[in-house]
């Protein structure tokens, strides 16, 4: 499937993964088990045995500019993670997967230096008791519909409490969605405790901008190629600066050459050992 390739999603909500609450449309398991993960994901074949490398965006929909900058120059392929308090998340989320982007949420959850850094509204929070984080989770995913499952890239205190952790993992199981560990803490249980629970998990192998030179990003971006022809799949995170879009359009267009898939992180679930 070549980089660019048209390809059209499954139109959301599918009848039949959706309940209604009084937070939204929320995802959930079908009567005859189809999943949201699975039927929301960018298709892509599961004869083809080249390594995999996906690579997420997140914090989409922080900046209007900076999104529709991203949705305007980034190939298909490139996975998209929205954060749940977006202004016009739904219109959003609703032009990328009509361009044929795979979808997640980015949900805020707490991080080392909180409260001095706020991670955005309803944030998981290693303090509150379950209920509250699951009437904060359940606000979040009630703001779109469409996505595979979720990440997270500010929760460096709370993805490395397996106490915090473990009601958000037991959620996903129950609503058939995916779960990226972004590894905003290297220390993080997220990724170990959704494989433990059978819930299908990603890892990120490398934030590809922290340094945002170019020579920086190129680097992450072969350090990637790197790990997928060792393992078969990597997945590198990172964010819609205009340098980051740059270096991506220009890694891609030798990558096919070198014998490596560019694929949607769906399509990398579970295939990552930890």
């Amino acid at each position: 499937m070549a980089v660019n390739e048209p390809v059209t999603l499954a139109p959301a909500p599918v009848p039949g993964l959706v309940e209604d609450s009084r937070n939204g449309p929320l995802p959930r398991i079908a009567e005859d088990g189809r999943k949201p993960w699975q039927v929301y994901a960018r298709p892509f074949p599961a004869a083809d045995r080249r390594p995999r490398i996906a690579i997420v965006l997140a914090e989409m929909g922080i900046s209007g500019v900076t999104t529709g900058n991203a949705l305007q120059k980034l190939p298909p392929t490139i996975t998209l993670a929205f954060v749940p308090y977006a202004e016009r998340l739904d219109n959003w989320v609703e032009r990328a997967r009509g361009k044929g982007h795979e979808v997640m949420l980015s949900i805020p959850m707490e991080p080392q230096d909180y409260p001095r850094n706020d991670p955005g509204p309803n944030a998981l929070l290693s303090m509150l008791p379950p209920e509250r984080n699951m009437e904060r989770l359940e606000w979040s995913l009630g703001k779109a519909v469409g996505y595979v499952g979720i990440t997270s890239t500010t929760g460096s205190k709370f993805t490395a409490n397996p106490d915090a952790v473990n009601p958000v993992i037991a959620a996903m199981k129950a609503r058939g969605l995916m779960v990226l560990d972004a590894r905003a803490n290297p220390r993080s249980v997220a990724g170990t405790l959704a494989g433990q629970a059978g819930v299908p998990r990603a890892f990120a192998d490398r934030v590809i901008d922290r340094d945002l030179s170019r020579g920086a990003i190129d680097d992450q971006l072969a350090e990637l190629e790197t790990i997928a022809k060792a393992n078969g799949a990597a997945v590198g995170i990172g964010a819609p600066y205009p340098s980051t879009i740059e270096r991506i359009n220009l890694w891609l267009t030798g990558l096919a050459d070198r014998g490596i898939a560019i694929v949607p992180v769906s399509a990398v679930a579970n295939m990552q050992k930890q």
